[in-house]
C-alpha cells in the first residue's frame, strides 16, 4: 500500500449502540468529531478517549480478516467512520494526514474491544481484528470528508498547520 489512498465508505451512528449509517459526505470539526456522530455528541463507548473524533478501517484489513477467519463484516458493522482503501493506516499513528481538505492526526491503532465483539455476536472478532482494526485520528481542521475523498499523508517538514 501507498501514502496516498481513498475513502471509500462513511459511517456515523447517531448514539451508542445504534446502527451505523452510510453517508455520502459529513463534516467533520476540529476536536470534536464528526457533525451527526456519537463521538460528536461525546455519547460514544470511547468518548474521553484521545483520538476518537475520527475512527478508519481498511478494506484491504477486513478482507484479510475474512479470508483469515472467515468472519466477514458488512459495511458499518466495524464501527469505524471512514471506509479506507489503498493507505497502510498502521503507519499513520503519530503522523499527520489529510482527508479530502479535512488535517487530521493519527493517534493510535484502533484495537478491537469486547464491546465489538458482543454487539456483533461474532465469536472471534476481536482476536480477528488485533492489528487490522484500524486508526484513531485527531481532527485538527473543520472540513467536508466524502466518499471518493483522497487520503494522503502530508510531509511534517512542509506542514504549517500548528
Amino acid at each position: 500500500m501507498t501514502a496516498t489512498g481513498t475513502v471509500r465508505a462513511i459511517h456515523i451512528a447517531l448514539e451508542q449502540g445504534a446502527p451505523m449509517e452510510r453517508v455520502e459526505q459529513v463534516t467533520a470539526v476540529a476536536r470534536r468529531g464528526l457533525e451527526g456522530d456519537r463521538y460528536y455528541a461525546t455519547e460514544g463507548t470511547f468518548a474521553d478517549r484521545e483520538g476518537s473524533d475520527l475512527t478508519l478501517i481498511e478494506t484491504e484489513a477486513l478482507a484479510a480478516v475474512e479470508r483469515d477467519y472467515g468472519i466477514s463484516l458488512a459495511p458499518g458493522l466495524h464501527r469505524r467512520n471512514l471506509t479506507t482503501a489503498g493507505i497502510a493506516l498502521n503507519h499513520l499513528v503519530g503522523e499527520r494526514f489529510r482527508v479530502g481538505e479535512v488535517v487530521c492526526e493519527g493517534i493510535e491503532l484502533c484495537e478491537p474491544c469486547s464491546y465489538l465483539e458482543r454487539h456483533l455476536a461474532k465469536e472471534g472478532t476481536r482476536e480477528a481484528l488485533v492489528h487490522r482494526g484500524g486508526l484513531r485520528a485527531r481532527i485538527l481542521d473543520d472540513g467536508i470528508v466524502t466518499a471518493g475523498d483522497s487520503i494522503e499523508r502530508i510531509d511534517q517538514h512542509t506542514a504549517t498547520h500548528d
